[in-house]
């Protein structure tokens, strides 16, 4: 089955990922991708979806689904480097998986939210995604 970005969120203060599953008078029905665990957040919770993040490089912005594509064919069934990581492993591992990402705005800290979204989505969904294209059909 494929991912829906559309619907995975990322929210501000909150470890992990979350499926969005439906709006609710005062925000929205959010469950945890890792424990399975439903919570509602308020309408002033800041929620990202990860159709919208992109990563900049030195031409353009790659959006993430892109990116993950990329470092799912150079890792085929392994995980990405832990989160935790040094920095210059992290600077390593884009610079194979995506060589002209923009070193002065693609920082250490956004490489390790990445990581750790790629191995969360590897564990608990699918590295499969569903293009904005294919959503709009359905």
């Amino acid at each position: 089955m494929k991912t829906n970005l559309q619907k995975i969120l990322s929210i501000s203060g909150q470890p992990g990922l979350f499926n969005y599953l439906s709006h609710a008078n005062s925000g929205v029905i959010v469950e945890s991708l890792i424990t399975k665990k439903r919570t509602m957040c308020g309408s002033t919770t800041r929620l990202t979806a990860l159709s919208d993040i992109s990563i900049y490089t030195t031409e353009e912005e790659i959006p993430l689904h892109v990116v993950l594509t990329k470092m799912h064919e150079k890792l085929g069934e392994q995980s990405a480097p832990d989160g935790k990581s040094q920095a210059e492993e992290l600077k390593k591992f884009f610079a194979e998986v995506l060589p002209d990402y923009d070193r002065d705005r693609f920082y250490a800290s956004h490489m390790k939210k990445v990581v750790e979204w790629y191995n969360i989505l590897k564990d608990n969904a699918s590295l499969d995604f569903e293009l904005p294209d294919e959503t709009k059909e359905n």
